[in-house]
């Protein structure tokens, strides 16, 4: 199940500066999480001060992506 960055991302760049596969990556208005890329490891969702990534399935449930 991949990794999203909802909304409320205010491009800290955590999530960029711990993804070991090269995933996380900085947009225009939010960071977001390149799905061919991602290996799953979580390592962005840990990093995130702001506790904004999750995994897909959740984002519906609090928060859109």
């Amino acid at each position: 199940m991949p990794y999203v960055v909802t909304k409320e991302c205010n491009q800290c760049d955590a999530c960029v500066a711990g993804c070991e596969s090269g995933a996380a990556q900085q947009g225009p208005d939010k960071n977001t999480i390149d799905i061919t890329l991602c290996i799953e490891c979580g390592i962005c969702a840990a990093n995130c001060p702001f506790q904004v990534i999750v995994f897909e399935e959740e984002a519906g449930t609090w928060a859109a992506p």
